[in-house]
């Protein structure tokens, strides 16, 4: 046994992985204490605050909308109601400079009541009717939640209705008497990544326990699920079954029993109507024709169940150019695609004679275009907001076939006269070309603190988007703001993620690198004001760029981060990340997971960059004793280490904008100071 795998066996900081015990918990206060005194007190600090604060609460931000029926639906925070308002109004009211909100419920007032520290996590609508509603809550913003029926036309929660107590649950209406339900119903009814192994249909009025099984996963499958679509004439029962993070087999509840829609389990499936939609993640090879990885193919589902595989090619990536996202509304289907990340939209149109494809324009080119809501039962409505780094959201309004409208903007949070955008490429170690963009002054005569961000895993892509905390607590203070588009994201199709998963993840690090070393020499930043930070799987790869690059940077954030990766499948909703990461338990797996794994490669005798880890106490995804564990050791070691723990906040590391005005500007205050000489 060798000395790294000696230290696995025996790991001194272990203790730390009690979430609340009172030990911990006084462990984590003493170096909040600590954190808190070095870096968020004084003149600047407490102005940064204030600044981002005003931000976060301002009146004048866009109200984002989803259409329920005859109301658009909306949930704000604000100085006033800092827990939030769940409220709605009608379109016409909309369009008005000050729209009249029927407020629903006053989640500040439901905590006040109940004594609880509710956190809004979202609600489930009944259609047709939009009377009902699931209105999901939690305790501090963790990811699970109390499930709570509420009758829309009383503003009330429903006496002796549906409920479920605190859990990460999953529920969906069948009809006013009935909804699919998957929650933890005891002992062998949890997956091993702790979310619904069982799914059942639950009559109104009749105890869970009675509910009538419809679909159970294995234990080591992420997740099952079940959900009804109302479409009249098209109602269908759909079921899932999540056999990892990448694969899912899809089930159509039948009188006779469940049919499988027979396409890889690694393939997106949707239905709207007739139509069935797929699209695969690895090449599909049917009856002879290879379709790529990241096309969308379609067909009508009744022809595919009965054996037809005559697919239609609704979009064929190519190397620079991806399909992003797409949604359907009553007649059309929106596509969002990425070329070198960079947005286009266009509109499919399902016809006798095939599909039509068309543009969809009226979008100033300003780096990126969200599809914010459609309306797929009703009408060809839909939201899309037109937004870049330095240009302020501005929400439009359109139905398809028609003129856009622009309903509402954002004000500019920041000064952006003197900025500009760039998107270059780094080359990677092994030749590949990895797109960033920089956002800074536009006359730039030296190195200036520079703050580097990216992900690169789950394919998911970050795209340009406006910031006013970035723009007030970074760029209106001189500072240089850099987002790199690693592999192992989505930004150029499937493909861009496929090459990094498991075995070729170092290639990731490699990538963040290469965009850092670039940066040097295109005489933007220099090593020792070069700062990196991300969150989640970018808080890994933050650790990584701690652990592995050194030398390559002047401080490090890493938030809500994985960084125990020989037992982060063991910590909460780790499991469910066994197909982007690998198992620790297989020993070819952890050969390379050891080779990266941030605990297990910071050592006493190497220089480290200052570094800050911010997490929280009520992150039920991803175990605040990562953060713990690595704090408890840097800081054994003497490394210049920094460590902040919010006591509630969810996977955000915030329940509401005061703590989350009060994190970023910790985060930038260390920055600051670090990098700033």
């Amino acid at each position: 046994m060798d000395e790294l795998d000696a230290s696995v066996e025996h790991d001194p900081h272990q203790w730390l992985e009690d979430v609340a015990g009172e030990d911990v918990l006084e462990w984590v206060r003493g170096h909040n204490a600590a954190t808190i005194d070095r870096y968020a007190t004084g003149e600047r600090f407490e102005q940064l605050r204030d600044e981002l604060r005003e931000v976060l609460d301002s009146d004048t931000r866009i109200p984002y909308v989803r259409r329920r029926g005859d109301h658009l639906y909306n949930f704000w925070r604000d100085a006033d109601h800092p827990r939030g308002l769940w409220r709605r109004t009608t379109l016409d009211s909309y369009r008005t400079e000050s729209p009249e909100w029927e407020v629903l419920l006053d989640v500040d007032a439901l905590a006040d009541r109940e004594s609880e520290n509710w956190v809004w996590q979202g609600a489930t609508m009944l259609r047709p009717g939009f009377r009902r509603c699931l209105v999901e809550l939690s305790r501090g913003g963790a990811d699970a939640a109390v499930v709570r029926e509420f009758d829309l036309e009383r503003r009330e929660f429903v006496e002796d209705g549906f409920f479920l107590p605190e859990a990460k649950s999953q529920v969906s209406w069948i009809d006013e008497d009935r909804i699919f339900v998957g929650t933890d119903f005891g002992e062998g009814s949890l997956t091993t990544s702790g979310y619904p192994r069982l799914v059942k249909e639950w009559r109104r009025g009749t105890p869970l326990r009675d509910a009538t099984l419809v679909f159970e996963g294995k234990p080591d499958d992420v997740a099952v699920r079940a959900a009804h679509d109302p479409t009249s004439g098209w109602e269908r029962d759909v079921v899932r079954r999540v056999i990892d993070f990448y694969r899912t087999e899809v089930y159509l509840r039948t009188d006779t029993g469940l049919v499988r829609i027979d396409v890889p389990d690694d393939a997106a499936v949707s239905m709207h109507r007739q139509w069935l939609l797929v699209r695969p993640r690895s090449p599909w090879t049917v009856e002879n024709t290879e379709y790529p990885a990241g096309a969308l193919l379609g067909i009508e589902l009744d022809a595919f169940l009965a054996g037809d595989r005559r697919l239609t090619m609704l979009f064929e990536p190519d190397a620079h150019t991806s399909l992003d996202y797409y949604a359907w509304t009553r007649n059309h289907l929106l596509l969002g695609t990425l070329v070198d990340v960079k947005t286009r939209l266009r509109v499919l149109t399902p016809g006798p004679d095939g599909w039509r494809d068309e543009p969809l324009t009226g979008f100033a080119d300003v780096g990126a275009v969200e599809l914010v809501a459609t309306d797929p039962h009703d009408s060809d409505e839909f939201f899309v907001e037109a937004t870049g780094y330095t240009e302020p959201p501005a929400l439009m309004r359109g139905e398809v076939g028609g003129t856009l409208e622009t309903v509402k903007s954002s004000p500019a949070f920041f000064d952006a006269e003197s900025l500009s955008v760039s998107q270059h490429f780094a080359t990677s170690d092994d030749g590949t070309r990895i797109p960033y963009f920089v956002v800074g002054p536009r006359d730039r005569n030296s190195a200036a603190p520079t703050l580097l961000t990216g992900y690169g895993g789950f394919e998911v892509s970050l795209t340009p988007s406006y910031s006013g905390v970035i723009g007030r607590g970074w760029l209106a203070r001189g500072g240089t703001y850099v987002v790199a588009n690693l592999r192992g994201g989505g930004e150029y199709g499937p493909d861009w993620h496929n090459q990094v998963v498991k075995t070729n993840r170092l290639k990731v690090y490699e990538d963040f690198a290469a965009v850092a070393r670039d940066l040097v020499a295109r005489g933007i930043a220099t090593p020792e004001t070069l700062g990196v930070q991300g969150g989640s799987n970018g808080g890994l790869l933050t650790g990584v760029m701690l652990t592995r690059y050194p030398e390559l940077v002047g401080a490090v954030v890493s938030q809500v981060p994985l960084l125990d990766m020989r037992r982060y499948h063991r910590l909460l909703a780790g499991a469910s990340w066994m197909a982007e990461y690998g198992d620790p338990d297989n020993p070819e797996e952890w050969a390379y997971l050891r080779r990266y794994s941030p605990y297990h490669n910071v050592h006493s005798d190497r220089t480290y960059p200052p570094t800050l880890f911010v997490t929280s106490t009520r992150d039920d995804r991803v175990h605040p004793a990562h953060a713990r564990k690595m704090m408890a050791k840097m800081h054994a070691d003497g490394h210049d280490v920094a460590y902040y723990e919010n006591i509630e906040g969810g996977h955000g590391a915030a329940a509401d904008n005061a703590q989350l005005a009060f994190k970023w500007a910790l985060v930038f205050e260390f920055l600051w100071q670090r990098l700033s000489g």
